[in-house]
């Protein structure tokens, strides 16, 4: 039977539409548990790097006239007066943070995007609103994480503090228990406007960037949207890390003060709040203290963004190939034959005409003695 094209393709639509599924999105559970392993395991890497850096801002608060020593010095006055354990001090504080600060970014971030990407009808995201969703996901998840980040910054620089300041904690819970008896519960929350600046900032610089970086890249280099190369997802990724490090390590500054902050002898507090420090840091130190560390603060930005997004990357391939269901193999068939430019069938004067057994062969239909 000889069927004309126009007819051919409305058969070749309507199994389609009646058998092919719909393509499954990833669950938003487990955008939040992908995002919660990436974090974790990116900061367990890079903890001595973020250690470093925090006990170097907060260095001329605590050594008041001295000179600031360097990223490696720091280091190394670290392992030799406590050993080489205390290069991770704090860790467990860093991961309880991540589990909270680190699952709700990432996970929230995606889940505003794919919002963003219904709305918009498909396609990729322009820059603004990646950036939007980056935003509204790095303040959220501040919310939810400053009490561990508190905890954090204390137990990373009390060794610094002389022995009868120290607080000692033993480990996070402890300093959490401390903090709200001792402060109130207001306390856990300490620096948390410009912790949302830098949630913010951190995740327009690390995931917006890297998701429009990749896109420039990939298509400059002509690579398959979904098929980023290991160069693409490394390049991006160290673009990703120098403009979160660049545009957030002022706010973590600030933040990272204010949350180390002690009553003094006078009954008070050294800052008041955000203004307050960022003044008295200018004021003392100078603009260029704003960005202070900014060496050790890139050396853990650019790595931990690396780690970050790839694993993010490799996990959410791994869900894709072993937990989200395929289509079955005859609709994958049918699929790859709807994506024919039917019209290069078709001439404008003299419409062609194909044999019907062509729609069975496609749907695997053909009767036995017709299969070879």
């Amino acid at each position: 039977k000889i069927l004309p094209v126009s007819l051919l393709s409305t058969l070749m639509a309507a199994p389609q539409q009646a058998a092919m599924p719909k393509v499954k999105k990833m669950s938003e559970t487990a955008n939040f548990a992908v995002g919660g392993a990436s974090a974790c395991f990116a900061s367990a890497i890079v903890h001595p790097v973020d250690l470093a850096k925090v006990r170097l801002q907060v260095f001329a608060t605590t050594h008041p006239g001295k000179a600031k020593p360097g990223f490696v010095g720091m280091l190394s006055e670290m392992v030799a007066k406590d050993g080489v354990r205390s290069i991770y001090a704090g860790i467990d504080a860093a991961l309880c943070r991540q589990l909270l600060y680190g699952t709700a970014r990432i996970g929230l971030n995606r889940t505003f995007a794919n919002k963003a990407k219904e709305m918009q009808g498909g396609g990729p995201l322009p820059f603004h609103l990646k950036a939007g969703a980056g935003m509204a996901s790095g303040a959220l998840a501040v919310c939810v994480g400053t009490p561990m980040d508190v905890a954090l910054v204390r137990m990373q620089a009390d060794s610094l503090k002389p022995v009868a300041e120290r607080r000692n904690y033993s480990n996070v819970v402890v300093a959490l228990v401390r903090t709200a008896s001792s402060e109130g519960v207001g306390a856990l929350w300490k620096g948390l406007a410009p912790n949302v600046l830098r949630g913010m900032a951190m995740n327009v610089g690390q995931l917006a960037v890297y998701d429009q970086a990749k896109e420039v890249v990939q298509k400059q280099l002509q690579e398959a949207p979904s098929q980023p190369s290991m160069f693409t997802k490394l390049f991006c990724a160290a673009v990703a890390g120098f403009t979160a490090a660049f545009c957030s390590l002022p706010f973590d500054l600030l933040k990272s003060r204010l949350q180390d902050q002690k009553i003094g002898a006078n009954g008070k507090l050294p800052y008041t709040g955000l203004l307050d420090c960022a003044s008295k840091t200018v004021s003392a130190e100078g603009p260029v203290a704003l960005w202070t560390g900014f060496s050790a603060y890139y050396m853990r930005c650019a790595p931990h963004a690396m780690i970050l997004l790839l694993t993010v990357e490799q996990l959410t391939a791994l869900y894709h190939k072993f937990i989200q269901d395929e289509a079955p193999a005859t609709q994958r068939k049918l699929q790859g034959w709807s994506s024919i430019n039917l019209r290069s069938l078709n001439s404008e004067n003299e419409p062609r005409r194909i044999d019907a057994r062509i729609v069975q062969r496609m749907s695997g239909n053909l009767p036995p003695d017709d299969k070879k």
